[in-house]
């Protein structure tokens, strides 16, 4: 696979959210330098953090939509994992820099200046990471396959889980990022028009904590995702759909789906009917492995077959797990 095909298979919405952050850091540090607004700085290093983080997280997406080698021979799915990792470290000393300043300047409040100029350029972010934030949304709702219900913020929430550790990571940087721009609208608002300075500092301090409870919940996930985790029960439950939809298939004897980045592992043993030859079953196999891998999220596919031993082990297990 060329260049360019693995760049267009990477995470749109990291790579749009990357180029957006990067100019809406650039114009917020110049207009705290300006102003002397202690709330655009940290607003600014918001924006700096999302921009590496989501530079990263872009190039990671493409890097783990590479082939498997020999070498690796399942995939570099994980790989994404592990720059959302860095992105992490990125966002948790952004955000300590941001407490800190927060801090100083309730210590030291001083009035800012330029208030336009602050209000017109947080509106801007505002609008910016709105976009970035509804385009992360619907790619949530593309990529878990959740159907209509309900308006595209409930769906994203719902569905956050099942989307790729990529798309997730912008949904909860760009939440925080749109939320920090109200809320460095009000502080500058409070500071400038009711002489209240402090509020600066405390803004600055709620923003860095935001970007701290992002950094904890895409830490946890990526965590989770380079250990190995298992699919969610609608995954795997459909996977065992589609293979007792197959008249030669009685039941399944086990079932295990890793999810690996936003693709599945499959690993499966399935009952056939008595009585089969050892063509018919192989032939059997073949057709229920092709089934599942033609599946897009489906990476691979290890499949066993037995005899029927006359249990319902897969029902027994889905009524253990309710």
């Amino acid at each position: 696979m060329g260049l360019m095909q693995l760049v267009k298979k990477g995470n749109t919405s990291s790579g749009v959210a990357a180029l957006g952050n990067t100019f809406l850091a650039i114009i917020k540090a110049v207009a705290a330098g300006i102003s002397g607004s202690g709330t655009m700085f940290a607003s600014a290093m918001h924006s700096f953090a999302d921009a590496v983080n989501q530079g990263f997280v872009f190039f990671g997406s493409v890097l783990s939509e590479m082939k498997p080698s020999k070498r690796f021979p399942v995939g570099f799915g994980r790989v994404i994992n592990i720059f959302c990792m860095v992105a992490v470290i990125v966002v948790t000393v952004m955000a300590y820099e941001t407490i800190k300043e927060g801090w100083h300047i309730i210590q030291h409040p001083e009035e800012a200046s330029n208030f336009w100029l602050n209000i017109g350029i947080l509106v801007a972010a505002f609008i910016v990471d709105g976009f970035i934030l509804l385009k992360a949304m619907k790619e949530i709702k593309e990529e878990s396959k959740i159907a209509d219900e309900g308006n595209i913020f409930t769906t994203a929430f719902k569905g956050a889980k099942k989307a790729s550790p990529a798309t997730r990571l912008v949904f909860y940087e760009d939440l925080v990022a749109t939320s920090s721009a109200v809320l460095a609208i009000i502080g500058i608002v409070l500071a400038q028009y009711f002489g209240i300075l402090e509020a600066d500092g405390f803004i600055s301090i709620i923003i860095g904590l935001l970007m701290l409870f992002v950094a904890f919940r895409v830490g946890y996930d990526n965590m989770v995702g380079l250990i190995g985790v298992s699919a969610p029960a609608d995954v795997e439950n459909t996977i065992a759909e589609d293979l007792l939809a197959d008249e030669s298939v009685v039941d399944i004897y086990k079932l295990r789906v890793i999810q690996e980045g936003r693709t599945f592992h499959v690993e499966v043993t399935v009952e056939l009917v008595k009585g089969l030859t050892l063509a018919e079953a192989d032939d059997i196999k073949f057709r229920l492995s092709d089934k599942l891998l033609r599946e897009p999220d489906i990476a691979d596919v290890v499949l066993g077959i037995i005899e029927d031993d006359d249990t319902k082990s897969w029902q027994d297990r889905k009524e253990d797990k309710k």
